[in-house]
């Protein structure tokens, strides 16, 4: 069974997602809160496998509740649901440690679908959503900010990783990265899973954050440095 916890201001919202999510056999929702701080202290006595985190909430919001779940010992998985098409808040909610960033409007098979990849393993983001969020930052708006820190980690990268972390900081999927390298599909992802714990990064938006803090995305379509 999936262990999932439903944080969201609105009560309503809070039983209809945890009616929707009780009709799997494979999911059971084992708490719910209200606001961020709530879910902290939910989430550390029920130790839950995924968190659906709403972002916009009175007290304590998703994003500084997530911030604080990540830096427990053994912290659950977040996906982070908002009803607003915010990209500010959709960069905040994945630098803070979010593994996936839904909007409400996704469907019940949808929402269920997200939870078991993200307990998978996969980085759950709307691909849109994704390359919105990416386009906005090769601009230079959130790279100068996001993981300050990064630079003293690139050093444990060898040069084909850091290769592959710039094409995933372009936006490009792995089998997008797999033709422009001319490398198999298999061998990117990984070299993106080694490049993610080498830098000690959670998923792939922000490993494409910190290519484009650390301009590691200049390169043209055939992946080679722009100019040679």
């Amino acid at each position: 069974m999936i262990r999932v916890v439903v944080v969201d201001d609105q009560a309503l919202i809070r039983a209809g997602t945890r009616a929707i999510l009780e009709s799997a056999e494979d999911i059971e929702v084992v708490g719910e809160a209200a606001d961020g701080a709530d879910a902290v202290a939910v989430c550390r006595e029920r130790r839950p496998d995924v968190v659906l985190m709403d972002l916009r909430m009175p007290r304590v919001d998703g994003v500084t509740a997530t911030a604080q779940l990540k830096k427990d010992p053994a912290p659950p998985l977040v996906l982070a649901l908002t009803t607003f098409n915010d990209d500010q808040l959709m960069i905040d909610a994945l630098t803070s440690g979010a593994d996936g960033f839904l909007l409400k409007q996704l469907t019940p098979r949808e929402l269920m679908s997200a939870i078991r990849a993200v307990n998978g393993g996969a980085s759950v983001v709307n691909t849109e959503l994704s390359r919105r969020i990416l386009t906005r930052i090769s601009g230079g708006d959130a790279a100068s900010t996001a993981f300050p820190d990064a630079a003293n980690r690139l050093h444990l990268l060898s040069e084909r990783e850091r290769e592959v972390l710039g094409q995933v900081g372009l936006g490009l999927d792995n089998a997008e990265i797999a033709e422009r390298l001319h490398m198999s599909v298999s061998t990117v992802k990984t070299y993106v899973s080694r490049g993610l714990t080498k830098l000690r990064l959670d998923n792939r938006v922000q490993a494409a954050l910190l290519a484009n803090q650390l301009r590691l995305t200049t390169t043209d379509h055939t992946g080679r440095p722009r100019g040679t």
